[in-house]
């Protein structure tokens, strides 16, 4: 059956993604930074995507494996509900190490296993706040690292295409989650459910995209 490597699988959106895929007999590599303290779904990996030296200690451990599905959710909302005047430099820096640049660099660190599958898939769970188009303003460190991840993503799909390794963007909505909140429009299993079937459907080819959980695709 085909592995699947999901970060931040320990709550919210990757714990209903795990749930999900090994429902359906994949083999679920289920990373956090706590994986002994948490209530996960299918195999434990203690990864602190921020962290130069986790990362490669992870990927040490996995040399020579095949990931179907490196799907990026890990990622923190610092800056919710602050304005400009509230805005602090280390909290936006933190902000982008994590939701920006750990994620590429994941994928930087554990390429060839994807490659090596059979279904070469990148995912990233970004948010349509990321969107310049559909920008309603505030957060402006969680838009910002969510739209630089949007476009280091694009350029990663065009360095890859050429080995058909398939990467595409998903906003999950706005989920109730402990980042979402209670207010929020849907349930975990409506937005894990909705990105699983576009992710699975990702055609050979088809790549560099930024859809919507119910498969639109949304404006850069």
């Amino acid at each position: 059956m085909p592995t699947i490597l999901i970060t931040g699988s320990n709550r919210g959106i990757g714990k209903r993604l795990a749930e999900l895929y090994d429902a359906e007999g994949w083999t679920v590599i289920a990373a956090c930074r706590n994986p002994n303290s948490a209530d996960l779904v299918g195999e434990p990996l203690t990864l602190d995507v921020a962290d130069e030296a986790s990362v490669a200690a992870a990927a040490k451990s996995l040399a020579g494996r095949p990931i179907d599905v490196l799907w990026n959710n890990a990622g923190v909302y610092l800056d919710k509900g602050q304005m400009l005047m509230d805005l602090s430099a280390q909290e936006w820096l933190e902000t982008f190490r994590i939701n920006t640049i750990a994620p590429i660099l994941l994928c930087r660190a554990l390429l060839e296993n994807v490659a090596a599958s059979t279904q070469r898939k990148l995912a990233f769970t970004t948010s349509k706040m990321g969107s310049v188009a559909l920008n309603s303003g505030g957060a402006y460190a969680y838009r910002s690292s969510k739209s630089a991840l949007n476009m280091a993503v694009s350029s990663l799909a065009k360095e890859l295409a050429p080995r058909d390794i398939r990467t595409v963007v998903m906003h999950p909505g706005w989920v109730r989650t402990d980042m979402g909140g209670d207010e929020a429009d849907i349930d975990t299993n409506q937005s894990a459910g909705g990105m699983k079937a576009v992710v699975d459907g990702l055609g050979a080819g088809q790549t560099g995209q930024f859809f919507n959980y119910d498969g639109k695709e949304l404006p850069w």
